[in-house]
C-alpha cells in the first residue's frame, strides 16, 4: 500500500505537471525569455552588439543596423569587423580593443571608424563592457555604440540644461500644464526673493503679488498656441522679505513636448526672464522728457502769438497738463491784478483767489478764467498752497492710501476725484505772484520730485505772461 501509494503521490495528475510537461514549460520559458531580450534589444534608441569570448557577434539590434546598415542576419556569426564593418588595416586594432573589454574592470570607452554597408566611413563611440558566464569566467563582450556627432549632440544638449540651471546670467523657469514651478535655476530663485526649492510647486499668485494675470495668460497661450515670436516684457510685482518690488522681465517661451510620444504631448513651459527694470525706467525717463521738452517747446511757440498774457499763461498751462495732471489751478494772490481786479491789496495774511481753472467733475477741456469777483479761496491753515507761498517752492501731498477721497479732496478745495496734489509758487522779478496746483486721481502715481522740477519749469513762464498781465492797463 505504501508503495502503491508512493506512485499515485508521484504520479502526474491534474495539478501537478509531469517531467515531460516540466521540459515544454522550461522550453516556453526560455522561448518567451529570448522573445523579450530580442524586443528589449530591438526597442533601444543605442545601436547594441555582442561578442563571445571567441569575438564571434552573437547578438546585432535594429538601432546597429541602422546606423551601420548592416542586418542582424548578415552580422550575426561573422568573427569581428574585418572585411565587411571595418577596414582590413583597422579591423586588428577594433577587434583588439574591443575584446580587451572582456578582462577590463568597469566600462571601457573608445572610439573607431567603421564601415556602413554603402562603403561610407562613420566614426561611431562605443561603451564596451565583460560579460560573466555562470563560472565567473569571462564569457564575451557587450557593446554600445553610435556616431559621434549624435553622441557630442546628446552631451552638449546636457551641458546646457545643466549650464542653464546653474550658471545662467537670466531667470530659467519650468512650468508644469497646471502653471506651477517644477524647476528653478539660481538666477530666477534671487529674482523671486526666495529658494530654488521653496518655489517648486507653489502657485504663481504666491510668488507675485502684481501681473500674475498677465504672466499666466502668456503660459496658457504657449500652451494652446506655441512660442511667441519674440520676447515680451512684463510687469510684475515680487513678494519678498522686504516688501513688494515692481520689475520689468523681459520673457521669452518655449513649449516643451515630451519626445517619446509619439504625438506631441505637452510637458509645460520653459520660461526663460531677464530684468530689465532699470533700463526700461531709463528709457521711459527719456522719453517723458523728451515729450515735455516738446510740449514745452509747443506751448512757446503758441503763447508767443497770444495778445493777452492771461491767455499765453493758460497756454502753458494747458501744454503742461498732457500725461502729467488731470486738473490744475492757478491762484494768485489778491491785489497783483490791474486796478485792483484781483482784490484791494491790504496788509495782512497771503490770500488767494482763483483766476484759472480746468473742468472739474468728470468733464474735459482747456482751461478757463474764473471771475470771481475778488473773493478769496477758503483755504484753512496749512493749506499746501499757502505752504507753497511760505516756503517759495513746491509741495507735493497725497490722500491717506491714496483712494478717492472727497472729503480730503473737498476740504482742500479741489476737484473730488483728486487723490495727489502738486503746488508750485509762482515767481517773477523776485515777487509770489501765486501758485499753481497740479492735481492728479487714483489712477495715476504720486507727483515725485521730477515732476515737480517740470512744474517749476512751467510755472516760471507762465509767471512771466502773469506778471506782464499785472503791469499792463485794462
Amino acid at each position: 500500500m505504501s508503495a502503491s501509494r508512493s506512485k499515485t503521490t508521484n504520479a502526474p495528475g491534474p495539478d501537478k505537471p509531469g517531467p515531460e510537461s516540466e521540459a515544454v514549460s522550461g522550453a516556453e520559458r526560455d522561448g518567451a525569455g529570448a522573445d523579450l531580450l530580442a524586443a528589449l534589444l530591438d526597442g533601444m534608441d543605442a545601436a547594441l552588439c555582442a561578442f563571445d569570448a571567441d569575438g564571434v557577434i552573437t547578438h546585432w539590434n535594429r538601432e546597429a543596423e541602422h546606423v551601420l546598415g548592416w542586418t542582424a542576419e548578415e552580422a550575426v556569426g561573422r568573427h569581428g569587423f574585418a572585411g565587411w564593418a571595418a577596414r582590413t588595416a583597422d579591423a586588428e586594432e577594433v577587434q583588439a580593443r574591443l575584446m580587451a573589454a572582456m578582462d577590463a574592470p568597469g566600462r571601457q570607452v573608445d572610439e573607431f571608424a567603421l564601415l556602413r554597408k554603402d562603403g561610407g566611413r562613420v566614426l561611431v563611440r562605443t561603451q564596451s563592457a565583460g560579460m560573466r558566464g555562470t563560472d565567473g569566467k569571462p564569457a564575451g563582450v557587450y557593446s554600445a555604440f553610435s556616431e559621434v556627432h549624435a553622441q557630442i549632440d546628446l552631451e552638449r544638449t546636457i551641458a546646457l540644461s545643466e549650464a542653464l540651471f546653474e550658471e545662467a546670467s537670466w531667470g530659467v523657469v519650468l512650468v508644469d500644464v497646471d502653471l506651477r514651478p517644477t524647476v528653478v535655476n539660481g538666477h530666477a530663485a534671487r529674482a523671486f526673493g526666495s529658494g530654488r526649492t521653496s518655489v517648486l510647486g507653489r502657485p504663481l499668485g504666491e510668488l507675485l503679488a502684481g501681473g500674475v494675470e498677465e504672466l499666466e495668460a502668456a503660459l496658457h497661450h504657449v500652451l494652446a498656441e506655441g512660442a511667441p515670436r519674440s520676447p515680451a516684457e512684463l510687469w510684475v510685482t515680487v513678494r519678498t522679505p522686504d516688501g513688494d518690488r515692481r520689475r520689468c522681465w523681459r520673457s521669452g517661451f518655449l513649449r516643451l513636448a515630451s519626445p517619446l510620444a509619439e504625438e506631441p504631448v505637452p510637458l509645460g513651459v520653459g520660461w526663460m526672464f531677464q530684468d530689465v527694470t532699470e533700463s526700461k525706467l531709463a528709457t521711459q525717463e527719456a522719453d517723458r522728457l523728451r515729450f515735455r521738452s516738446r510740449q514745452l517747446h509747443r506751448a512757446g511757440r503758441t503763447a508767443a502769438e497770444c495778445e493777452d498774457p492771461m491767455e499765453a499763461a493758460t497756454v502753458y498751462l494747458d501744454f503742461a497738463l498732457a500725461g502729467f495732471a488731470d486738473h490744475a489751478l492757478i491762484d494768485l494772490v489778491a491785489g497783483e491784478g490791474p486796478a485792483g481786479s484781483f482784490g484791494s491789496g491790504r496788509e495782512g495774511p497771503v490770500r488767494l483767489i482763483r483766476a484759472v481753472a480746468t473742468p472739474s467733475g468728470g468733464g474735459s477741456g482747456p482751461s478757463a478764467q474764473i471771475h470771481g469777483g475778488g473773493i478769496p479761496v477758503g483755504y484753512s491753515a496749512g493749506h499746501p498752497a499757502l505752504q507753497a507761498m511760505d516756503r517759495t517752492g513746491s509741495v507735493r501731498a497725497s490722500a491717506p492710501g491714496s483712494a478717492p477721497s472727497p472729503p480730503w479732496a473737498s476740504a482742500r478745495q479741489w476737484p473730488q476725484d483728486s487723490v495727489h496734489a502738486l503746488c508750485t509758487v509762482l515767481r517773477c522779478r523776485g515777487r509770489s505772484l501765486g501758485v499753481v496746483t497740479f492735481l492728479r486721481g487714483a489712477s495715476r502715481a504720486a507727483f515725485e520730485r521730477p515732476d515737480a522740477v517740470y512744474a517749476e519749469d512751467v510755472t516760471i513762464r507762465m509767471a512771466a505772461s502773469l506778471d506782464l498781465f499785472r503791469t499792463l492797463p485794462d
